[in-house]
Formats: structure tokens, C-alpha cells, sequence
């Protein structure tokens, strides 16, 4: 087979461009095959170099359904970063610079060879809020705490070809790529000759995968993965199941885009969806916009499969026009589509997939997701008796510590001059935040409206509750001042806060100090509500024991309320002036009135407008002022940037393989580890070895910003591997946070200090979990953070796709227990000596290894373990 037997002109708009069209395949039923496997199709087609690429890759791709598992050279178009993994991505390439120039090459072969955007959104902080200056305050205090990291990115964008950096307050990454970046087909100049290809991408976020609702492949991977694709190697993905969702039905009144995500999401996590592709088709698809879609493809991490794919549709189009594309482009995205079978019509034939599962819209109901699970749904009719159910588990908690909590207490207060009573199931904070929800003009201009009754009935938020309003692009409050309804959100104290990921991501800021210590010393189970995508515990904030998941408009309505143990159906938010009370369908807007004022407000010249500075920057940004030069002047008192040390042996010859001999469990995990847990992104607290370390290096407390934003720091974030305050070791029963049982003298210790210990010692770690042990965010950190510890292997009974291709990444050995075990079922206490054996032999996908774990009394449990490299 001949890549030029599929290869021909196609006229565009800057003249013919030269296509690979899979279409042209003899012997092949396109319209049979999934889009997103003809995507990947026409990717090795049109890279087929006979060497990199064969003819047997692309064979293996059109009989897809035979080779599931097999591994293809996949090229993606572009990577997209955020700040708080492009930092430690691109300070490796420039310790890759130094190591290059160390053994007598020239540094500047070190630089992406696609484009890479990085935009920098994840470390703006709610520092000030419910206030007309919170906006203007929060980008100052930002620009003030990361100014060092930010000259280092200006040194990069000058360093690297390639690379693009959009300053701070431009918006959400995901929402940047949708509204923006995005050109769906791409229509470029390669050696020379004019070509046009699918536009593919994978960024060092798990929630890239948003952009697949806009018929763009796109997903989430490690830093390690993402910088090899950088650099212009390729990405081997196995050959994945794909499954169709068949969508059905239609919305009804009062249901929510966010309604349907949290229905999606506890559907499709039960379906072990982890390294497939999600495929949505059916009549249903139709009846959702693309922002619809696009909440509903930005939790595909929270539901499992590598993405969510939207095929390209008329509604494709529509979108890429409202959003200000280019209107020749969006008619070449139609030809060239359409040309190569990727077109969807609602008369085109269904795929054949691996699996169909259906959902019915119709069914979806208004619901929340909490307390700590994206996929723990919560219908609203159910929220305060779930909610009573929760805090009795949380009292129990307590009394099996021996201590006791009182399940009425009431802590007196007094804030700004009133005085109030919290008590359990108080929100103390309510957040309009995160891309998947504020890219969704049905939601928030249905918040606005929302907020528009409200006052006009003459309510409020309740005292205690901290408010906030992030929205991913400054376009949705340029439609919210037209619309008249951005004063009124602000009238509830929803002031605009930033253009970022804010409390989504844990960036919540703090709490007065009062509320902080009512809620300390009184132990109460405090909530927040927000419109984000995870709500994994201690993500949010420390203080916060449930976090919950709802649509903008419910966001603003708890916030009303003030509490989350309240019948939102037949209980008042709050009363009128005239002592009235005042209800939720009082003033929840109608699908009706939202789309009429969406039709008058939102126009593609607002998106051209607000996107056209987008990598010139702000003034602030443009301020900052760094010096040309191929290599960066590391400064060794820095405590953000700092040298990555895994380049520091870099051998021409990779390392021999050997068994793991003599190791101990550095910590026995339970299941839905997180990558939060393994290594966390909020606060550094001053108590921590983290901030100890900063404290030492002349750092003030109000100085430490986060642990995201030190991720360029490896001595902060090897410090802070495991530290989450809501991690539970098994080794320390009881007991919450950072700590572990050093074996064999059973001293109780910070893990870090347990890991040096073990080191000292010449002893290996291990680390033994239970089932999707790294789910959640893309973050390399950990992998990277337990690879600093010293730790060898994991051994747990799953993993989520991402986590486990970093471990693999950083030569830490993910082992999968068998079928049917678990540490639990094998009788481990994780106070083992554990022997690995079969390495040193040769590694490859799925081989058996065989493991020994001795007991203290001498006795052995063996068994084996699946290496899934």
C-alpha cells in the first residue's frame, strides 16, 4: 500500500491543497468504522514513511476491531499546556538544553517541532472577593506571586520556536481552545506545498479531551508524553475499544447541561470505560448545541475513556461561525470533512462499535454530585436526605476515634457586624468556576437571569457564604453586560474574580478567619458548591468536608440558601422583604426566555475582539522583561525554578532492567486514589515539609502561593508527594494526611522522612493501592514525586490511562493484581518485605511478574501481577 494511492488536491480557499483521504481505500467501509478511528487513519496515511509509520500500521488500523490493544505511531497536530504543567514541561526541555550542551551538542536541537500554545490560567487565586476591585486586586496579587515563574515562561517563548504564551487573564485553556485555537481542519504550508489535515491535539490537561465535542480528537497525557510529541516523536496509542452512546430523547424544562454531564457520568463510570473512546451518536446529539457538548466532553475524565468524540455536523459549523472563524474556513471544514467521511448527517449510517450504550435525555433530572466523587450523583429532590445520611456517617467517623461531634451544635459568630450561627451543612463557599460550565452561554446567562430574580424579590446570599464568578473567557461577561444581567450577579456578591480555573482546581483563597476557626474548633462538616468538574476530597479546601458539583444556576440558588440539608422543592430560599417566602421555581428561567436573549447578545465580534491580544498580552505582561539566550540562567536560591534532576545521569544507553528485591510499602492505599492525593495542587500548608522547607529558604507563609505553581521546584513538590490532608494511609489507621509507618522499627513518620529513611538504608519502596489508583487529574508530579521518593512499582488493581503512562514515563513499574485480588483478599498488611521477580528478564504490555511478600513471622504470600507497561 502507497500513501499516494489515497493522496489528491483538494481546492481550498488559499488554492489546492494536497489531502490523504481514507475514503479512497479499496476494500474499506468507511462509514462502518467509528470517526475517530478514520481520524486515526487518515493520521498514519498521510505520515506512512515506510520506517516510523509502515503499511502494517495502517493495515492494523482498518481491521481496528482484530488489533485492540496493538500499539500505532499516532501524530498529533499541536499540544496545548497550562502553567501548571508546561512550567515543569518546559523547565525539563531546558535541563534537556543543558545535558545536550554538557556531552558537546548544540542546545537549540532541544525545541518543539509542532506548535505548542501554553496559556496561563491555573494560578489566579480568590483572594478578594464580592467586590467591584476583587477582579482588578486578584490579577495584581498574581502577577506579584509569579513573577518569577512567568519571566521564565517569557524566556521560553523567546527560547523555543514554536511555542506561544498567552498571558494571564485571557481565560480557561479548554475554553481558549474551543472558542479559539481551534481550526478543526488544518490548512498549512509543509515543505514547501500546501496540505490540509484533521486538527488533533493532546495537552497536559486530562480535560483537553473538551475539545472533542468540536470534532477536534483531543485528550489528556503527562507531561513526559507531551513533551516527547514536542519534540517531534510520535505518540503510540494502543488501538482502542470504541463505544457508542446513543443518545435519545430530549431535555426537559428545568434540566440543565450540567444536569446531563452528572446523569452521563454516573451512567458511563460504571462501564470501565479507561483507555476506549467514547463515541456520541443518535438522535440526541442533534438537540445539543456545542457548548452542551462540550461540558459533556470536558468530564469524559470523570467518566473513564481517553476522550469524548462529537463528530463534525452542521452544528460544528454553526459554532465555528458564532464564534468568529473565518467564514471561507468554516465552508473549507465542511468540504474537506465531508470529502474524507467525517462529516456526520443525521441520515448517515451508525458506525459499527465494540458496544452501544443508550441514554435517554428525557429521563435526566436536575441534580447535584457530591461529596467528594464526580459520578456520586445526587438528585435534587434527595439532597437533604442524602445529606442527613452523610453527616450522620461523618459523626460516627468520630465516635469510632472516641472522640464526639454534636450532630445540632451550633457555633455563634459574628462577621462585618452581624452575628449568625454555623452549623453542619453551612456553605461556606459557592463559586460560579470552571470552563465546563462557563462555556455554556445557556448557563450562565440562566444564572444571570436567575440572579435578575432574586433581586428583584429581594434576596441574598447569606452572610457566610464566600461567593465568587470565574468565567474561562472574558467574552462571557462581554454577552453578560449586554444582556443587563452581570449587575445583577454582582448585586449577589458574584463579582467576577478572575479568568481562570480558581476553586476548581482548589484555588479558592481563604476563608474569613472567623468562619475558618467556627468550623476547626466545632469540627463541622462545612460544604461548598460549585460549577466545576471534580470535587475530590480536600481539592476545593481543607475546611470544606463535602464538595458538590451543580450547574451555575444552582450554584447561585444554594448561595441564596445558605445551606445544603434544604427540600430545594418545597422549601423557601429565603423571604421577601414583605416576609414572603420565596421559592425556587419562583425564579428559575425558562429555556424560552435564555435563547432569546442568547440570540441578541452573543455575536462572533466580541470573540475576534477579546482573542486578537490573546499572545501579545497585558501591559503588566508585556512589562516583564527577560534576556534572550539559548540556555536558562538557573538561579540556585530560586524556590521556583529550579534544575530538574532527572537529567542529571543522562547515558546514551538506557539503564539494565532488575528485579525488585527487599522492598518495603512506603504506603497501603485503599481505592479512587487520586493524582490529588499522590501529589496535591492547593495551599501549601506552613505546618507541612513544603512550607518548613520555604520557611527555610526565607519564604513568609503569605508567600508560599501553591503547590501548582512550585511545580518548577523539585524539592518543594518531593515534599509535598502523598501530603494531602485528606489522604488515608492504611499503615496509619485513624489517622489523615502525609504520614507513614517506618517498618520495621513501626515509627510513625512524614512520609518524605520515611522515604529518606528507607533510602539511607539502601531499602526500595513500593506503593500498594486498590482500584483506579490515579484517577483525576493529568498531573506528572505524581509520578514524578514518588519516582524522587525512591519509589520502585505500584501494585494495584487498576489504573486510570494517564497516571499509568507517567508512571511508565518516570521508570516507576505499574503491576496490575490479577482478576479477583487484591492486597485485601491476598491478606497484606503492607508491613511485607516485597520481592518482584520476572524483570530483569525483559518487560512487555501485560507480561506476568511474579511477587513474594514475606510476612514478619517469615511466611510467604505469593502471587502474580500483570506489568501493564
Amino acid at each position: 500500500m502507497n500513501s499516494s494511492n489515497v493522496s489528491e488536491l483538494l481546492r481550498t480557499y488559499k488554492g489546492s491543497a494536497r489531502i490523504w483521504n481514507p475514503a479512497r481505500l479499496e476494500k474499506v467501509n468507511l462509514s462502518s468504522m467509528p470517526y475517530s478511528i478514520r481520524i486515526l487513519l487518515e493520521n498514519v496515511l498521510r505520515n506512512l514513511d515506510g520506517k516510523v509509520v509502515t503499511e502494517e500500521d495502517v493495515k492494523t488500523l482498518i481491521n481496528w476491531r482484530d488489533n485492540i490493544g496493538r500499539e500505532i505511531p499516532y501524530f498529533p497536530s499541536r499540544v496545548i499546556l497550562q502553567d501548571f504543567t508546561g512550567v515543569p514541561a518546559l523547565v525539563d526541555l531546558a535541563a534537556m538544553r543543558d545535558a545536550v550542551k554538557k556531552v558537546g551538542g548544540n542546545p537549540k536541537i532541544v525545541n518543539p517541532l509542532v506548535p505548542v500554545h501554553l496559556i496561563i490560567d491555573h494560578s489566579v487565586q480568590v483572594d478578594f472577593h464580592g467586590t467591584s476591585y476583587a477582579l482588578e486586586r486578584n490579577m495584581e496579587l498574581e502577577i506579584e506571586r509569579n513573577i518569577e515563574r512567568y519571566r521564565f515562561l517569557k524566556w521560553a517563548e523567546k527560547a523555543f520556536k514554536n511555542l506561544k504564551v498567552a498571558s494571564p487573564g485571557f481565560g480557561i485553556i479548554h475554553q481558549v481552545n474551543l472558542e479559539y485555537l481551534a481550526q478543526v481542519v488544518h490548512l498549512a504550508r509543509s515543505n514547501g506545498r500546501l496540505i490540509a489535515y484533521p486538527d488533533t491535539v493532546i495537552g497536559t490537561d486530562s480535560h483537553t479531551t473538551m475539545v472533542s465535542s468540536l470534532g477536534v480528537l483531543g485528550w489528556g497525557v503527562g507531561g513526559i508524553e507531551a513533551e516527547a510529541v514536542m519534540l517531534g516523536q510520535p505518540y503510540y496509542i494502543s488501538i482502542p475499544e470504541v463505544i457508542g452512546v446513543r443518545l435519545i430523547g430530549e431535555p426537559r424544562e428545568g434540566v440543565t447541561p450540567t444536569d446531563i454531564v452528572l446523569t452521563i457520568t454516573e451512567i458511563l463510570r460504571k462501564r470501565n470505560l479507561v483507555d476506549k473512546i467514547v463515541e456520541f451518536i443518535g438522535p440526541g446529539v442533534s438537540r445539543l448545541s456545542t457548548p452542551d457538548r462540550a461540558t459533556i466532553s470536558n468530564m469524559s475524565p470523570e467518566y473513564g475513556p481517553r476522550t469524548a468524540y462529537f463528530p463534525i455536523d452542521k452544528e460544528t459549523l454553526r459554532y465555528l461561525s458564532l464564534t468568529g472563524r473565518r467564514l471561507e474556513h468554516v465552508k473549507f471544514v465542511e468540504k474537506y470533512s465531508r470529502k474524507i467521511g467525517i462529516f456526520r448527517e443525521e441520515s448517515s449510517p451508525e458506525p459499527e462499535y465494540i458496544n452501544v450504550v443508550e441514554i435517554d435525555l428525557g429521563e435526566v433530572e436536575p441534580s447535584i454530585s457530591g461529596p467528594s466523587n464526580p459520578e456520586d450523583r445526587i438528585p435534587l429532590r434527595m439532597v437533604r436526605e442524602k445529606f442527613i445520611q452523610m453527616l450522620n456517617e461523618y459523626i460516627e467517623e468520630f465516635k469510632k476515634a472516641g472522640a464526639s461531634v454534636d450532630f445540632y451544635v451550633k457555633a455563634p459568630l459574628e462577621l462585618d457586624g452581624l452575628k449568625m450561627e454555623l452549623t453542619h451543612g453551612n456553605i461556606v463557599i459557592a463559586a460560579i468556576t470552571s470552563c465546563v460550565n462557563t462555556s455554556n452561554p445557556t448557563l450562565m446567562i440562566g444564572a444571570g437571569l436567575l440572579a435578575k430574580k432574586a433581586v428583584e424579590r429581594g434576596l441574598s446570599p447569606k452572610p457566610w457564604v464566600k461567593t465568587s464568578f470565574a468565567p474561562g473567557s472574558p467574552v462571557v461577561v462581554e454577552y453578560l453586560k449586554k444582556a443587563n444581567l452581570l449587575q445583577y450577579l454582582e448585586a449577589l456578591r458574584f463579582h467576577v474574580v478572575g479568568f481562570g480555573c480558581t476553586t476548581c482546581i482548589g484555588n479558592t483563597g481563604p476563608l474569613p478567619p472567623k468562619i475558618a476557626e467556627a468550623i476547626k474548633s466545632n469540627h463541622l462538616y462545612a460544604v461548598s458548591i460549585l460549577s466545576g468538574n471534580r470535587n475530590f476530597a480536600g481539592r476545593i479546601h481543607p475546611l470544606t468536608r463535602g464538595s458538590f458539583l451543580a450547574s451555575p444556576l444552582l450554584v447561585v440558588a444554594y448561595a441564596l440558601a445558605g445551606r445544603l440539608d434544604i427540600d430545594l422543592y418545597n422549601e423557601p430560599l429565603g423571604l421577601d422583604p414583605n416576609g414572603q417566602p420565596v421559592y425556587l421555581k419562583d425564579i428559575w428561567p425558562n429555556i424560552r426566555e435564555i435563547r432569546e436573549i442568547m440570540e441578541k447578545v452573543i455575536n462572533p465580534s466580541d470573540f475576534r475582539k477579546k482573542y486578537s491580544k490573546i499572545f501579545k498580552g497585558s501591559e503588566k505582561w508585556r512589562k516583564i522583561q527577560v534576556e534572550e539566550s539559548d540556555l536558562y540562567p538557573w538561579d540556585e536560591k530560586s524556590t521556583y525554578i529550579r534544575k530538574a534532576p532527572f537529567f542529571e545521569d543522562l547515558t546514551l544507553e538506557p539503564p539494565e532492567l532488575k528485579d525488585i528485591t527487599n522492598a518495603r510499602a512506603l504506603v497501603l492505599l485503599g481505592d479512587r486514589i487520586t493524582t490529588d492525593h499522590i501529589s496535591p495542587a492547593g495551599s501549601i500548608p506552613v505546618d507541612s515539609l513544603a512550607g518548613k522547607y520555604l520557611i527555610e529558604k526565607g519564604v513568609k507563609p503569605e508567600e508560599f502561593n501553591t503547590y501548582g505553581s512550585r511545580r518548577g521546584n523539585h524539592e518543594v513538590m518531593i515534599r509535598g508527594t502523598f501530603d494531602n490532608v485528606r489522604l488515608r494511609n492504611l499503615l496509619t489507621p485513624g489517622k489523615e494526611g502525609g504520614w507513614t509507618i517506618h517498618i520495621p522499627t513501626g515509627q510513625l513518620m512524614r512520609i518524605y522522612e520515611a522515604s529518606q529513611k528507607y533510602k539511607e538504608e539502601g531499602t526500595h519502596m513500593i506503593v500498594v493501592a486498590g482500584t483506579q489508583y490515579g484517577a483525576g487529574s493529568s498531573r506528572d508530579w505524581a509520578a514524578k514525586g514518588p519516582y524522587l521518593l525512591g519509589v520502585k512499582a505500584v501494585i494495584a488493581e487498576s489504573y486510570e490511562s494517564i497516571h499509568r503512562s507517567n508512571l511508565v514515563g518516570m521508570g516507576i513499574l505499574p503491576l496490575q493484581f490479577e482478576e479477583g485480588q487484591s492486597w485485601k483478599t491476598l491478606g497484606l498488611t503492607g508491613k511485607e518485605i516485597f520481592h518482584i521477580e520476572g524483570i530483569q528478564e525483559g518487560l512487555y504490555p501485560r507480561k506476568k511478574l511474579r511477587v513474594r511478600a514475606v510476612r514478619e513471622d517469615g511466611s510467604e504470600v505469593v502471587f502474580n501481577v500483570i506489568a501493564r507497561v
